[in-house]
């Protein structure tokens, strides 16, 4: 699968940015996608996820009640609307596919960790002013 990420930019603290991420490629469809971010002194880390379908999602705490993921699959697009944004969330953020999913007796849960991703997309620079 490949991504392309879009809708990076400036914003202050407690407004919105919406990303979206373009993916290609015949298993697009078929791939769990999500969201992670990076900071120079951090390491990359989950932020959101959605499954094939768009029924399920799953949220960081630090995002969750702020962040929405969505996708569209006849676009092959992936969103992450991202609302009352504070100074933390400043990072770069990356589109993902091809996330490792396990079955549970809860249902489907979602690798959270970045070693386990399939795709990545470019970084896009997410700042917030506060």
């Amino acid at each position: 699968v490949q991504l392309q990420a879009f809708g990076g930019g400036l914003a202050r603290a407690g407004g919105s940015l919406m990303l979206s991420c373009a993916a290609s490629g015949r298993t697009s469809r078929r791939s769990v996608m999500g969201w992670f971010r990076q900071t120079p002194t951090k390491e990359r880390v989950f932020v959101a996820a959605i499954n094939r379908s768009g029924g399920n999602t799953y949220y960081d705490d630090s995002v969750a009640g702020r962040f929405t993921i969505s996708r569209d699959n006849d676009k092959n697009t992936v969103y992450l609307q991202m609302n009352s944004l504070k100074s933390e969330d400043t990072a770069v953020y990356y589109c993902a596919a091809d996330m490792t999913t396990y079955s549970s007796d809860y249902g489907e849960i979602v690798d959270r960790s970045a070693n386990t991703v399939g795709s990545w997309g470019q970084g896009t620079l997410v700042t917030v002013s506060s």
